[in-house]
């Protein structure tokens, strides 16, 4: 079966080239030439993997990339795990460390050789592929469903959003283990730190609430390594 590409470009020419090119290597190809008809096509075809333009004449194309990545995965019918690739002629450090804060996969940086593209989404689609397809996760008295997101601790249900849920989901598939918090910042985030951050305690601690009166005994850090996540049923 053919895996599915939408191409997010306003560029007409470049376009064509990709879908053209992407079309001759086997993937079924669609496109959109801006972030709102962007977001529709998601939604109706269910991509693979999404190329993403961020100089759109409607929009910035970071903000079709906050819709999906903000997506908590029950009512909206976006993946928030979609993967996207940007492509874009904005090549400054800022502009990439940027696009990979707020999701991205990858960056590529225009012009560029198509053979290198086809890398990149080769690459990206066997990690995406990679990733592990769980049933409900458990532990103890808490429950993480991976394909509905739905997350209850002694059956009360928590209402989580999508980064919460995520790094609940990391810290769940293997509890026995403590996570660095670089590793949760590339796993969850997508992204590695480059100096001091306090995003992954930020969202630990919020965590820890949303569990209930025993959060604190649910997620636990590590001092100075991590977090993990333990039974405190």
């Amino acid at each position: 079966m053919k895996q599915s590409l939408l191409i997010v470009e306003d560029d007409e020419p470049t376009r064509a080239f990709l879908a053209d090119n992407l079309s001759a290597d086997g993937f079924k190809v669609a496109c959109a030439g801006g972030v709102g008809e962007g977001l529709r096509a998601i939604e109706v075809r269910h991509p693979s993997l999404v190329l993403l333009d961020l100089g759109l004449e409607e929009s910035h194309g970071l903000d079709l990339l906050d819709r999906v990545r903000s997506a908590d995965g029950i009512a909206s019918r976006f993946d928030p795990d979609l993967p996207v690739i940007v492509i874009t002629g904005r090549a400054a450090e800022a502009d990439r460390v940027r696009g990979f804060a707020r999701g991205a996969d990858d960056y590529l940086v225009k012009p560029f050789h198509y053979g290198e593209l086809l890398g990149r989404v080769r690459a990206v689609l066997r990690r995406s592929a990679g990733r592990p397809r769980r049933g409900v996760l458990r532990v103890g008295e808490l429950t993480l469903d991976p394909l509905t997101r739905a997350v209850r601790v002694g059956g009360r249900p928590v209402h989580l959003s999508a980064k919460e849920f995520s790094l609940l989901q990391a810290l769940a598939e293997d509890p026995t283990r403590v996570r660095s918090k670089n590793e949760l910042l590339r796993d969850v985030w997508g992204y590695v730190s480059i100096g001091q951050t306090r995003t992954v305690d930020a969202h630990a601690c919020r965590l820890r609430r949303k569990l209930g009166p025993s959060g604190r005994g649910w997620v636990v850090n590590v001092r100075g390594v991590g977090y993990k996540l333990t039974d405190a049923s």
